[in-house]
């Protein structure tokens, strides 16, 4: 039986990436105790990859797009580290996120939303986390966003 996230996923139309591979050195996912650390996740998903910089080539409805997609990567990784269960996270903690942008580009809270408004969509209230958002000169590959986030599960 499908539990109320799944559920949940279904009635938003979104069905889940397959979990991508890190792109160095390092692991995506590490739990320690009920707290669950995912690496940046990057927006590239089903062959498609918005890179650019905020300001410049890419506007912000691009950089919601962009963080919308990292924050769908981050849910087959939490699925993983829940054992298949994605009723098991009690709340997102935090996320935080990195926008490659021009010096003069200020709406990184609005590139921020579109991660942030699919996790409360996805997670309701247990979905409502703080975060950062902060513009960097550049990022891995030349990627629009790449975002974290920190999970409480049960």
């Amino acid at each position: 039986m499908a539990g109320r996230i799944d559920a949940r996923l279904k009635e938003l139309d979104i069905e889940l990436p397959e979990i991508q591979a890190p792109w160095a050195n390092y692991v995506s996912v590490v739990r320690s105790g009920a707290v669950i650390y995912l690496s940046g996740q990057l927006p590239s998903l089903g062959g498609r990859t918005i890179k650019g910089k905020l300001g410049a080539e890419l506007g912000v409805a691009d950089g919601r797009e962009a963080a919308r997609l990292c924050a769908l990567n981050m849910l087959p990784h939490l699925r993983r580290a829940c054992g298949g269960d994605l009723d098991r996270i009690v709340r997102c903690v935090e996320i935080g996120g990195f926008v490659n942008s021009t010096p003069d580009f200020a709406e990184h809270p609005s590139v921020l939303n579109g991660a942030s408004e699919l996790l409360v969509e996805v997670f309701g209230e247990a979905g409502r986390h703080t975060r950062f958002a902060v513009g960097v000169a550049s990022l891995p590959f030349n990627f629009a966003v790449e975002i974290k986030g920190i999970f409480e599960i049960g």
